[in-house]
């Protein structure tokens, strides 16, 4: 006999029970759960490195897939492959970047037609484009993030960090560029929008009809507005920047890798900015993809950290995706870098681990 059923069999329990008994917690029906997932896009997306994801919870991943270099995109074939090798471990490829359109500076890219706005070139990398999408949607594969970039990611000297690691550096004020201009030459906000605008109309379309995501990655960083850096407007390097970007071919197809700690990189604030920010791409379900980093600074002047070390609390920026219904996965970036740590799988088990028990905990409390 259990506690309760032998104090309700004695006189006593008389007494308690005319007492009101206890029920059982009910379900809270306005709970929102957490629908996020913990997932990565660091390559190649190897047996070694699915096992290395498995290991350490990542079960949905931004693949990185095998093409031939003169076809430029990847076939049916080789992405049906690509889900078969993470199948393996159970991982699903929720994912791909193509091998263009990454956050290459304009100089070292092979393929930079797009950017540098030269037809007819760009629509032969469009057209690929295109067929990347096309083969996503045969394959099961419902999402493809990109970058609009010219400058890639601009840093300056490694800053030392905790436990004798290096963190990535930006202070515009300390920043001498190899070379005044860049092989773009002068790219105004005009050009470079004109730019973004003859490439979304002739992909979204596309994108629709597929219904494959299209996640594009802001500006890292963004650089002062009319001046730019290295002669170019970096236009997706502020929020509203992004609003624009979104604004354009408006479509429940188009919208944003959501880089967190590049955003961050955009206020003067981040903080206390952030959240805000969250809300309002999060709440227009325009965010298909996160990159849950953090920072120490403002724009202009930060450097990357750990996610439990910057100055945007990251418990809170977890609830508020919870908040939003946030579906998609969160994914470390730009972790800090250790002699001892080649390949940084250190530090992207730190972050894995903590991001993981971020989702669970605000998942538990609802």
């Amino acid at each position: 006999m259990n506690r309760r059923d032998f104090l309700l069999s004695t006189a006593a329990g008389t007494v308690l029970a005319a007492a009101p008994i206890p029920m059982p917690a009910q379900p809270n029906r306005g709970r929102r759960r957490a629908l996020m997932k913990l997932g990565c896009q660091s390559g190649p997306t190897s047996d070694q490195r699915l096992q290395f994801f498995a290991r350490h919870g990542v079960r949905n991943i931004c693949g990185i897939p095998q093409e031939s270099r003169e076809r430029g995109y990847p076939t049916e074939e080789e992405l049906l492959r690509l889900k078969e090798r993470a199948a393996k471990w159970d991982i699903s490829v929720d994912m791909v970047t193509p091998s263009f359109l990454a956050s290459t500076h304009i100089d070292r890219t092979a393929r930079p037609a797009i950017m540098l706005g030269q037809s007819p070139e760009r629509d032969r990398d469009i057209e690929r484009f295109q067929n990347l999408i096309r083969n996503c949607a045969r394959a099961g594969i419902p999402a493809i993030k990109y970058n609009m970039s010219i400058l890639g990611v601009v840093r300056i000297a490694r800053t030392p960090g905790r436990g004798g690691t290096t963190y990535g550096t930006w202070r515009l004020r300390d920043a001498k560029p190899r070379t005044p201009l860049t092989r773009a030459g002068r790219v105004t906000a005009d050009q470079y929008w004109e730019r973004i605008a003859y490439f979304l109309e002739r992909v979204i379309p596309v994108a629709n009809e597929y219904k494959i995501r299209l996640a594009c990655h802001p500006h890292d960083p963004g650089m002062p507005p009319g001046t730019g850096y290295q002669g170019v407007d970096t236009v997706l390097g502020t929020v509203d920047g992004l609003k624009k970007l979104i604004s354009l071919h408006e479509s429940p197809y188009h919208g944003l890798n959501f880089c967190q700690g590049t955003i961050s990189e955009m206020l003067e604030d981040p903080g206390r900015e952030i959240f805000d920010v969250i809300r309002y791409f999060g709440s227009r379900r325009k965010i298909f993809n996160v990159h849950f980093r953090n920072i120490r600074g403002r724009r202009d002047d930060f450097v990357e950290v750990y996610p439990d070390e910057g100055d945007v609390d990251f418990v809170k920026a977890m609830k508020v995706y919870q908040e939003v219904e946030y579906p998609y996965m969160m994914m470390p970036d730009h972790v800090p870098w250790h002699e001892d740590d080649p390949g940084n799988g250190q530090a992207f088990a730190f972050a894995y681990g903590y991001i993981r028990a971020l989702i669970q905990a605000v998942d538990q409390k609802g």
